[in-house]
């Protein structure tokens, strides 16, 4: 088939590379376009522009993805179908209609669980113990689609977004070539989703970010795991913020005022009262400074049993 794939971020290239690989032939790539990165605002390009560039694929990059001349530009290209992976713009009525085969999406949750922005975030913050990633046949709803297949992906207890990221990434870029496979022979059959069974994976905002010591310590430990490598949990002390990026539960029952510090330890960190249970703080960062292991920071500060957090 021909295909014109939209996408731009790191989980969207597995997806591009199996496409790439495959005999479906990619006419185009649409990408967000280019914007200043870095300390130094140097303009740079998405992943999948690098990706595409590199393979000699012709690369797209509109400001308004649902402006006419562009819908029309991507028309002349006569693709039967348009696979949609983490683009970062809503698609018009025109540009669903455009390919006989339809839009795909490749999206990184169980539909109709976790449709949104984050669900690979509120995935692991809300504690699941499996996501997976679907594909679908993209209508004008925030992923609200027809759905053509699943596949499962266990979250582990340590997995923290970035991990998570990149086993889902690898499974959509697999689901994708099933997809197209039965897609292109006709033998695949859309099954609406449950409306009153979804829930909604919103962007995060700045509140979702600080740890709050009242909730109970494997809450936390899921806030820590579901905020790493990005934007990350924080705690303050002294006025200043401190990055959490590292936690173990200790304990679930015991109950001592939250944000207590309850013991130092080398090898093992900051132990925390939480609203039920402790943490362990294992791995931190101090406002301005690099990560390091709890201990070392609280030795730097001359932080003691009974200091508090928060």
């Amino acid at each position: 088939m021909r295909v014109i794939f939209m996408g731009s971020p790191d989980y969207a290239l597995p997806s591009l590379n199996q496409l790439l690989s495959s005999p479906h032939q990619v006419v185009a790539v649409v990408t967000q376009p280019d914007r200043p990165k870095g300390r130094g605002q140097q303009m740079a390009f998405t992943p999948v522009k690098e990706r595409a560039l590199a393979k000699g694929i012709p690369v797209l990059q509109p400001q308004k993805i649902n402006e006419g001349g562009f819908i029309a530009q991507l028309k002349d290209l006569a693709p039967d179908v348009l696979v949609v992976v983490a683009y970062g713009q809503l698609l018009n009525e025109a540009l669903l209609t455009m390919p006989p085969k339809g839009c795909i999406n490749v999206h990184a949750s169980l539909l109709p669980k976790y449709r949104g922005a984050a669900p690979i975030h509120w995935s692991i913050i809300q504690g699941e113990d499996e996501t997976g990633v679907t594909t679908m046949l993209m209508d004008r709803g925030m992923d609200t689609g027809a759905m053509l297949l699943k596949k499962k992906v266990p979250i582990e207890k340590q997995d923290t977004v970035g991990s998570l990221h990149d086993k889902l990434a690898e499974t959509g870029g697999e689901l994708l070539m099933e997809t197209l496979a039965l897609l292109d022979n006709d033998q695949i059959r859309p099954v609406p989703q449950s409306h009153e069974e979804a829930s909604y994976a919103s962007l995060l905002e700045r509140e979702h970010e600080q740890i709050i010591w009242q909730k109970n310590a494997r809450e936390v430990h899921n806030q820590v795991r579901g905020l790493n490598p990005w934007p990350g949990a924080y705690t303050l002390f002294g006025g200043k913020t401190i990055k959490i990026w590292e936690t173990q539960v200790e304990d679930e029952g015991v109950q001592e005022r939250p944000g207590l510090v309850l013991d130092i330890r080398n090898g093992q960190g900051i132990l925390v009262a939480c609203g039920r249970g402790s943490l362990w703080l294992r791995l931190l960062q101090p406002q301005g400074k690099r990560p390091m292991p709890g201990e070392d920071w609280a030795r730097g500060v001359r932080l003691e049993k009974g200091s508090v957090l928060g």
